[in-house]
């Protein structure tokens, strides 16, 4: 079905801009859109990426425009222990298991069991939190593509002597399969508790970084993926991502 909103700004806006801020889609799939003649205003279609809309005018984005941007599904997950990210091995229990209606936190159709929802960002069977879960190619770009900037922070409990000599080994200075770690924001919170904010995601990673500093981790959990975060999401439970924070993420 068609997708129509009246414009009712103070002022002219791009087109583009304003989808994105009413949470509609992002900037680039707007431009897209327009390119793809899929946006009318006042049942001209738009032509020029660069247009604006007047207070009054209506925009509308056609069938196979919504059909577009409804194509991909979103889950944000509280993962507990013991489950695996992706594909597991025979005796290893996958994330897609917790998709229940019993687990689901608001609104959202429970995806169907067969459902293909690759993990975007990993998180290992004996780490806890944060997890996404997605069919939307334009999410797992943003979220784990080669240009993708989001940062990613996790709360980690340790054993082992944690010096200001430890710390600094952790931001700066530790190689991993012989290739130098980027900088990584690590602050203690308590005695044995730290704070990591990472920019890159190597295969277990935070574990590898406490081992090369001489300390263990008992507990891992991950709070943030960029704007996204766990809140008070409850173990075991999922939801749906809301388009506000689709927008963020691709934006």
């Amino acid at each position: 079905m068609a997708f129509s909103r009246t414009y009712d700004g103070a002022e002219p806006s791009r087109i583009n801009k304003w989808l994105g801020q009413t949470g509609v889609c992002s900037r680039r799939e707007a431009d897209a859109l327009i390119a793809d003649g899929l946006v009318s205003i006042d049942g001209d279609v738009v032509t020029d990426a660069g247009r604006k809309i007047e207070a009054g005018q209506t925009l509308t984005l056609s069938d196979r425009a919504t059909t577009a941007l409804a194509a991909g599904v979103t889950i944000v997950m509280h993962k507990p222990l013991g489950y695996v990210s992706g594909q597991p091995e025979p005796d290893k229990i996958p994330a897609v298991r917790l998709l229940t209606d019993a687990n689901r936190i608001g609104d959202g159709v429970t995806p169907a069991i067969d459902a293909s929802l690759p993990p975007i960002g990993r998180l290992d069977e004996d780490s806890r939190g944060l997890l996404m879960l997605s069919s939307d190619g334009v999410v797992a770009k943003a979220v784990i593509g080669p240009e993708s900037k989001l940062d990613k922070e996790y709360l980690v409990r340790v054993a082992g002597d944690v010096t200001e000599k430890k710390l600094n080994l952790l931001r700066h200075g530790i190689m991993l399969d012989g290739r130098q770690l980027k900088y990584a924001r690590v602050s203690r919170m308590e005695q044995q508790r730290l704070k990591f904010i990472l920019s890159e995601g190597r295969n277990r990673q935070i574990r590898r970084m406490c081992e090369h500093a001489d300390l263990d981790v008992v507990d891992l959990l991950r709070v943030r993926i960029g704007p996204i975060h766990l809140n008070n999401l409850p173990e075991g439970a999922w939801r749906m991502l809301t388009a506000e924070e689709r927008v963020a993420l691709v934006g």
